[in-house]
């Protein structure tokens, strides 16, 4: 792993059973994110996903591009557009830094995911993997 390279764009389908459940997972009982009725009433055009389910996405995208020895350090998240049910979620990514500290190697890598809106998220995730795997 080097800086510069390029994660795989990956695509995600945002269904109405996916914001429900994964909000519903999380623990987030807000009603934004699984009535619609109750979405609308409050100015949304639909129901959406919540910043938990955001990380995890986030997350999971860099763990599963770098590989099950990786300790994530830290995710660091800004939201932009929501991201609605119906949607479809684009995210990129790329390797922004890289450390070797004797015992491992530590990796800065930036995820951005779009939507047909814009930029849903901007994330930075710092990953840790045991010495001698860059």
């Amino acid at each position: 792993m080097r800086i510069g390279d390029a994660l795989p764009e990956e695509r995600i389908e945002v269904t109405p059973t996916f914001v429900v459940s994964t909000a519903i997972a999380t623990r987030d009982f807000q009603d934004v994110h699984h009535d619609r009725d109750l979405a609308n009433a409050k100015g949304s055009k639909d129901i959406f996903v919540n910043i938990l389910t955001s990380t995890g996405i986030v997350q999971r995208y860099v763990t599963d591009w770098v590989g099950p020895e990786a300790l994530v350090r830290g995710v660091s998240v800004k939201l932009g557009v929501p991201c609605y049910a119906y949607e479809t979620l684009t995210l990129f990514g790329q390797v922004l830094d890289t450390e070797e500290t004797g015992d491992e190697v530590r990796h800065v890598i930036e995820v951005l995911g779009r939507n047909s809106l814009g930029e849903h998220v901007r994330a930075s995730v710092r990953v840790v993997l045991p010495g001698g795997h860059a």
